[in-house]
């Protein structure tokens, strides 16, 4: 009977430990809101929906009346030879704009925020008493970060699909390969493009998660991501380093181009996932094991 009665209070106070699933979903939702809801993240979000915008209108102003670009039109992003011909090139001339700085930029502070800020806030020790687990707070602060990958890009190709169908004419393109395609599968390949950055952004995103979780400052997390994404960029343009550079988490970031070619060049496309999953896993890892051994005290 006593037995009886101790194995009742056992599976009882497991069932108190063990976390609902439905509270993982409600912790996500939490984070997204609350990651959302920052005036930060809205500024972020709206620099980028800019960018395309001055590009568009740079674009527009260098055009000359054969609809050719002007003077210095021949520098700069893929496809922005393109763009009079098409507005739908600004998509991607946009992304190539942005992927190299601006959008890693903002996924650094969001990522190196993730940890660091709420210790510096103070909010991490009450977090975790919550019946989440350290764990699922961990995957869930990845999760947000991944969604503001995923937000961020589209809100740079939505903002540059608007911009260029207001200034240049929308209809079938070519692609890099000289091949025709439809506008519906121009635009297709627009979102598949989007959804590719927004992957390209993944080993950055566990990058900054891991950095996160070395200090309680959330500047310094920030401004170390950001730091190590511009040491990364520069390491990739020195060509004596040609042997390390394909290990780089931006080694392959405008591979997205080869997208627009008929057939599609996948070889560089599929390195860039595959290492962008290698980063995920080494250093979202190297952050689970330094959070999960943590002491916090803020």
């Amino acid at each position: 009977m006593l037995r009886a009665d101790l194995t009742a209070v056992s599976t009882t106070a497991t069932a108190a430990v063990r976390p609902n699933p439905l509270w993982s979903l409600g912790l996500l939702r939490s984070e997204l809101v609350t990651t959302f809801r920052r005036w930060r993240t809205l500024a972020l979000l709206g620099v980028l929906a800019a960018v395309p915008i001055l590009v568009g209108i740079a674009v527009r102003i260098e055009t000359r009346g054969d609809g050719q670009v002007g003077r210095g039109g021949g520098d700069g992003p893929a496809f922005i030879a393109q763009v009079t011909n098409n507005g739908l090139f600004l998509v991607f001339t946009a992304l190539a704009a942005t992927l190299p700085f601006f959008l890693p930029m903002a996924v650094g502070v969001v990522a190196g925020d993730a940890v660091a800020g709420e210790a510096d806030a103070g909010t991490l020790r009450y977090l975790l008493v919550a019946p989440a687990g350290r764990t699922r707070l961990l995957l869930a602060k990845y999760a947000t970060t991944m969604a503001f990958c995923l937000v961020a890009t589209l809100v740079v190709a939505a903002s540059a699909l608007a911009v260029g169908a207001l200034l240049f004419p929308l209809g079938d393109l070519t692609t890099i390969s000289g091949t025709r395609i439809s506008f519906a599968d121009g635009l297709g390949r627009a979102l598949l493009i989007a959804l590719v950055v927004a992957a390209s952004l993944a080993g950055l995103a566990a990058l900054g998660l891991f950095v996160s979780t070395l200090t309680n400052s959330g500047i310094a997390a920030m401004a170390t991501t950001v730091g190590l994404l511009i040491t990364v960029q520069i390491l990739d343009q020195i060509p004596q380093l040609h042997a390390l550079q394909p290990y780089f988490f931006s080694h392959y970031w405008l591979s997205f181009a080869d997208l627009m070619r008929d057939p599609v060049y996948w070889d560089d496309l599929v390195r860039n996932l595959e290492l962008q999953a290698l980063y995920t896993a080494v250093f979202g890892s190297a952050a689970w094991a330094r959070f999960t051994t943590r002491d916090i005290t803020a």
